[in-house]
């Protein structure tokens, strides 16, 4: 297993951005109330609302990650480290185990745009092509109809 340096070092991460006409501070709340759309069965379980509060997210006996709430700038940024994971669909299943996941967020012409970044998610990374289309689905289908319309997917 990589350290967590490793991961969090290289190069390449996954990333994507969207724009949405909302408020930085209603769009920094609902990415944070991460239960709303990063969905699955059973889903989000745990505290995150406060730096050094640990959750855990599930979809069936295919994903299992732990996140711990490392940074919080009010309407700016959101960090999680995730401190464990076992992704069944892969060969080296702690895959993401050491890795960051971020939230930026910022004014951009009138607007407010939302930059997510799996840091060590690289595309050299088994899970890269699976990891970064759900993250894709996640990220801009389902948080940016939360945020847009008060209804996630």
């Amino acid at each position: 297993m990589n350290n967590d340096k490793t991961k969090t070092m290289q190069g390449q991460n996954f990333t994507t951005t969207f724009v949405v006409n909302v408020e930085p501070s209603e769009v920094f709340e609902t990415v944070r109330d991460v239960g709303q759309w990063w969905t699955g069965e059973p889903g989000v379980e745990g505290s995150y609302s406060k730096i050094g509060d640990e959750f855990s997210y599930r979809h069936k006996d295919i994903h299992y990650s732990r996140q711990k709430v490392t940074e919080l700038v009010t309407g700016k940024k959101i960090v999680w480290l995730v401190t464990d994971s076992k992704l069944n669909f892969i060969k080296e299943r702690d895959e993401w185990t050491g890795t960051l996941i971020i939230f930026e967020i910022f004014r951009q012409d009138k607007k407010t745009a939302v930059r997510f970044t799996h840091a060590g998610l690289a595309p050299e990374m088994e899970c890269y092509t699976d990891c970064s289309n759900a993250w894709s689905f996640y990220i801009n289908e389902s948080l940016r109809k939360l945020i847009e319309t008060r209804d996630g997917r």
